[in-house]
């Protein structure tokens, strides 16, 4: 397993004694920025992000996209999917074919009866970890699901990147998730500080 080198930059902001920190005007309270690349300084799609403060985090996880995992055009769209634990994802046919959903991940291991147009089924994801979808009918299709037990977590854009806001200041550890990730189970892991205001953190991944 090769190292995986985070390297960090600096919007306005000073470095934090031991940890990596970075301060400036944010408008919408603490947030940090994540630029992903892979070892080529290629940008890394669909990365997802989590941040852990030390402090904590207080109330229900609802992020403000859907729960929902569409299967359209002989694909899982989104292709990845971050949910919060105990979510309840539908996964509804656009399909003139019928599609099973599986899935024999740690984190929820489930099969969904085969359905057609217009119908769909739905699952519950009691734990927290990545989820790898397929299909029983089209080996073609992968997707996947990040169940995660934090309100702080993003996926990365076409552009490797994300933001995550309204974080609270202090120390915190961050885990960053990707299929292609090589490390066990996918998850990088590092430790950092958020400052007041604007942070900003380039992350390189040694991808498959």
């Amino acid at each position: 397993m090769k190292k995986i080198i985070f390297w960090i930059s600096v919007f306005c902001g000073a470095i934090g004694t031991g940890l990596f920190s970075f301060a400036g005007a944010a408008a919408d309270g603490n947030r940090l920025f994540f630029e992903v690349k892979d070892q080529n300084g290629m940008p890394v799609r669909d990365a997802v992000v989590m941040v852990y403060p030390k402090s904590g985090a207080s109330g229900p996880i609802d992020f403000a996209w859907p729960n929902i995992m569409n299967q359209k055009d002989i694909s899982f769209q989104p292709g990845t999917l971050i949910v919060p634990r105990g979510a309840n994802v539908s996964f509804p046919n656009y399909d003139r074919v019928r599609h099973s959903v599986y899935s024999f991940s740690s984190a929820a291991r489930f099969e969904l009866s085969l359905y057609g147009r217009d119908q769909s089924r739905s699952y519950r994801f009691a734990k927290p970890g990545p989820v790898a979808l397929g299909c029983n009918i089209h080996d073609e299709m992968k997707g996947y699901i990040r169940v995660v037990d934090t309100p702080y977590a993003a996926k990365a854009n076409h552009n490797g990147r994300l933001l995550i806001k309204d974080l609270p200041a202090g120390q915190a550890s961050i885990r960053i998730w990707h299929p292609g990730n090589r490390v066990r189970g996918g998850d990088s892991g590092m430790n950092a500080y958020i400052s007041p205001g604007t942070n900003s953190k380039n992350i390189s991944l040694n991808l498959r």
